[in-house]
């Protein structure tokens, strides 16, 4: 491009013909890509990658994430959208019994079990169920933790002058105005 005026610069800029756009990442890839991918009970996206994708999973979280990646021998950058069968099965299986696997127990979401007292990792509707009868439990007995859940107030430590507060602007904190009477 020459340096002169503006209308030269103009010029020279309308003549070049536009290039075309390269096509999106998942077209250009094999006729097998799955936009929707069902692991572990829960549908994940197939354009993100695997180890962003699993962590949609109830139940599991980054570091989980990277251990059932490892121990399945799956790149965590290769898109969720391009797993085959064999990996997908590799997965599901690594994520239904980790022991197996030799995963450590620290990883796991329910160690000490308070009925069995083994370690587990719980997934999905498995984890609310077990969460939710936790807390029924808690209630139950009357712990100070079963207490605070039963009257709507925070579990651990935190001050309630403020905030937890569940009527908000009906008047229960502040100053009042009085009425004059005469």
């Amino acid at each position: 491009m020459q340096i002169g005026t503006r209308n030269t610069i103009t010029i020279k800029m309308a003549e070049q013909k536009p290039q075309a756009k390269p096509a999106p990442a998942a077209s250009r890839e094999d006729k097998d890509f799955k936009y929707i991918l069902r692991i572990a009970n829960t549908d994940l996206d197939g354009k993100k990658q695997i180890m962003i994708a699993m962590k949609k999973i109830k139940g599991v979280g980054y570091m989980f994430a990277n251990t059932v990646l490892n121990v399945a021998k799956i790149d965590h950058t290769k898109k969720t959208g391009t797993l085959d069968n064999d990996e997908i099965a590799r997965l599901n299986d690594v994520l239904d019994n980790p022991a197996k696997f030799n995963i450590p127990s620290w990883l796991y979401n329910r160690r000490k079990d308070y009925e069995s007292g083994g370690d587990y990792h719980l997934l999905t509707a498995e984890l609310r169920f077990v969460n939710d009868n936790d807390i029924k439990r808690l209630k139950m007995i009357k712990t100070n933790r079963g207490v605070r859940h039963i009257l709507h107030l925070p579990l651990r430590g935190q001050r309630t002058k403020s905030n937890f507060r569940r009527n908000k602007g009906k008047g229960s904190l502040g100053v009042k105005k009085k009425t004059n009477k005469k």
